[in-house]
């Protein structure tokens, strides 16, 4: 008998129970900006692991600086992390994360998941990833009843702000990535199940123009129009792209002006840009400076950038390649077909993989329609992701498979 087979047949009992562990979970307005919502699912998500019987601890993370529409930086909070860890002396040493935040804003009202038909479950978070967090428990779970899990040590991280860039979980991540073998991150899948393994990098950026205000009708000459200037700088911004394939920008916001007849002296624009390469980030912020100073040696014009690449590009690495087919070879095992390709998306797994952890962060359920209020959790990829970590940490603990 497959001396596994007991504690993935456990995992299949428990669909009911993950449900609706999503069902609450998706249920809790737990986005980023919202602490109210945050602390609740702390609460929440400490109370659903304690099953476990680790050590958890709460991790009050320290604020950010954020930018206002006039380019000053505000402090504001970032809630707590729960840091569950058991067997830490252990040779052998998995980290694991997840994120409890959502996309969506404090003001939205998530309300219950609805049950379409057996199959899905939509509404906001329950894919990205509320549904990565029911993965995980049970994963953990029938890990930690079978006889496998003595020689392997985990460690399990649970930040409220992976989706704004975990600028309050960066240094935790970094330092879980120096004392673990590899990483698994609970991310949604692609759509038809598929492991991502190449990310690009990702940084965001906030330019605050300043010119000088005039009548626009008597004097307009004695003005310097932060609009125009931002506008020039939004063209040549988009040139960056135009000229190196493979790198994005996208301007998602702007701002600016105020009455019709006054020349605008503030505006302000905010954006992305995606690289596929940890050697092309060098050459984008030195662009960046050019652009700006650029503006600056114009009368009376003025530019302040700020931000940076916080989630810096994920190539795929031999080490992560081994441990992609490691996890393949469980898939198989279960019936699962896997295979891995690139995304433009980013996540907790490209700061791991920055620190030298080998890394797969799409462990998570199948979705579809993800940050939108339409997301979808595909039902039965909550069993099927979780006998797939089940079945890696066993194997790893019986020791038929080494670590990469």
């Amino acid at each position: 008998m497959n001396p596994y087979e007991p504690y993935l047949a456990w995992i299949d009992s428990q669909l009911d129970s993950m449900r609706r562990l999503v069902m609450v979970w998706a249920g809790t307005n737990s986005a980023g900006g919202n602490q109210a919502g945050l602390l609740e699912m702390c609460g929440l998500l400490k109370k659903a692991f304690q099953v476990l019987n680790a050590d958890i601890e709460e991790v009050a993370l320290p604020s950010y600086a954020s930018i206002d529409d006039r380019g000053n930086a505000t402090e504001k909070a970032l809630g707590r992390a729960l840091v569950i860890k058991m067997r830490s002396e252990a040779h052998l040493r998995v980290f694991l994360s997840i994120h409890m935040d959502t996309v969506f804003g404090p003001e939205d009202s998530v309300g219950t998941p609805t049950q379409l038909g057996e199959k899905r479950l939509q509404g906001p978070g329950v894919a990205d990833a509320k549904g990565g967090l029911a993965v995980v428990l049970k994963a953990l779970e029938a890990f930690e009843r079978s006889p496998f899990a003595d020689r392997v040590g985990w460690e399990l991280l649970i930040n409220p702000d992976e989706e704004i860039g975990s600028p309050g979980s960066a240094s935790i991540l970094a330092e879980a990535a120096a004392r673990h073998q590899f990483g698994l991150v609970f991310e949604p899948a692609l759509p038809d199940g598929a492991l991502v393994a190449a990310r690009k990098g990702s940084g965001n950026f906030v330019a605050t123009f300043h010119g000088k205000a005039a009548h626009a009708g008597r004097e307009p000459h004695k003005g310097r129009s932060a609009i125009n200037a931002m506008a020039r700088f939004i063209l040549d911004l988009n040139s960056i792209q135009e000229e190196s394939p493979g790198i994005t920008v996208n301007v998602g916001r702007v701002s600016g002006g105020g009455a019709l007849n006054v020349v605008p002296d503030l505006a302000q624009c905010r954006f992305n840009i995606r690289i596929p390469t940890p050697e092309d980030q060098a050459g984008v912020l030195g662009r960046l400076e050019h652009l700006v100073a650029q503006v600056n040696r114009r009368e009376g014009l003025s530019v302040e950038l700020r931000g940076a690449f916080t989630r810096p590009a994920k190539p795929l690495d031999y080490r992560t390649e081994h441990l992609l087919n490691l996890i393949s070879k469980c898939g198989n095992e279960l019936g699962l077909s896997l295979d891995w390709r690139s995304s433009g998306g980013v996540c907790d797994g490209n700061n791991l993989s920055a620190a030298g952890l080998p890394t797969v962060d799409s462990m998570g359920v199948r979705g579809d329609h993800l940050h939108s209020p339409h997301e979808v959790l595909y039902l039965d990829s909550l069993t099927e992701r979780a006998k797939l970590t089940a079945l890696l940490l066993m194997k790893l603990g019986s020791g038929e498979i080494e670590a990469p």
